[in-house]
């Protein structure tokens, strides 16, 4: 008897705690309200690889979208006048080089007179000071002809740092002047840089997560810079995004913004029911489960369970029936 007391019990009690599973109470929630802008991918460092000499570009082994690594070799210019100013060095040195010798040779034969008493010692101090001179003027020279090597290195273009070749304005066979770009890299990284209208610029914190929608997937990001400058009513900030793509730069990639926070009424979306185009709610009063008329708002995932904005038909405090009764 005592048992079958217990099972009439737990049946009575069951239902009710069924019951109480099944309803939701409604409460506002602070939801995130997003502002759609669209992004572009920029590389952090954007340094031309100068020529710096001037002359004609003779080689050229790179093009847009090629990778490069610091210090690689880009491309040839060459300045045939400092081919002929060797020329001309190795003339003088050997001339300077024969002067020398007889310099030496006239020398070698005072000091061997002035042992027998046969020329002077002021003679001898004069043949001294011609060696000194030639040979000073030889060093000058193999100084000059270091310079002039240095030059003709020079005309070799050089990566300033690794990343990817954005543009190659010239072309092989063009003059080229020093100082003139003659590729464009970009590297040290690449980001998302946006401009915000300046209305939601009291809203973007430094840090915060940035949703980006890429290739039909959605990619957090971070808020890591904020320009204080406003460029046409404008703000520009950066995010950084891992392993964002370099296929493109300058692609433009859609950027969801947090700009502001709301309060809202939301239910579970298994709890709606469409009918005849209609929405409703089975809302519990008085004891009683009633149909109301209610308007849906926006679809949110919140805390991993999918709810639907209500715009009208609901209050705070209701208790919305969430399953089957």
């Amino acid at each position: 008897m005592r048992l079958i007391a217990l099972v009439a019990v737990a049946l009575a009690v069951l239902p009710g705690l069924l019951a109480a599973q099944d309803r939701y109470t409604v409460e506002p929630v602070s939801l995130t309200e997003w502002k759609a802008v669209y992004g572009r991918i920029e590389a952090r460092d954007q340094v031309p690889a100068r020529a710096r000499l001037g002359g004609t570009l003779t080689r050229l082994d790179v093009t847009e979208g090629d990778r490069v690594s610091t210090g690689e070799d880009l491309g040839r210019i060459q300045d045939d006048k400092l081919e002929f100013r060797l020329s001309a060095l190795d003339a003088r040195t050997e001339a300077l080089e024969s002067q020398l010798r007889n310099a030496e040779a006239e020398l070698a034969r005072g000091e061997t007179l002035l042992e027998r008493g046969v020329t002077t010692a002021q003679r001898l101090d004069a043949l001294r000071t011609d060696v000194n001179v030639l040979r000073n003027e030889l060093d000058g020279v193999e100084a000059e002809r270091r310079v002039v090597e240095q030059q003709v290195t020079e005309g070799t273009v050089l990566a300033p740092l690794e990343g990817r070749v954005l543009d190659v304005p010239v072309t092989e066979g063009a003059v080229v002047m020093p100082g003139e770009v003659v590729a464009l890299i970009g590297g040290n990284g690449f980001f998302l840089r946006i401009a915000v209208p300046e209305r939601h610029a009291s809203f973007l914190v430094e840090g915060d997560s940035i949703e980006i929608e890429e290739r039909g997937a959605t990619r957090t990001g971070t808020l890591a810079r904020i320009y204080p400058q406003i460029e046409n009513g404008r703000v520009v900030a950066d995010v950084e995004v891992p392993n964002l793509s370099d296929d493109f730069v300058n692609k433009r990639v859609l950027v969801r913004l947090q700009v502001s926070k709301r309060e809202a009424l939301v239910v579970p979306e298994e709890a709606l029911i469409t009918r005849s185009g209609l929405d409703y709610l089975e809302v519990v009063e008085g004891g009683e489960t009633i149909l109301r008329s209610v308007l849906p708002g926006q679809r949110h995932m919140i805390e991993g369970r999918r709810m639907v904005e209500i715009v009208t038909g609901l209050e705070a405090g209701d208790k919305v029936v969430t399953g089957d009764e």
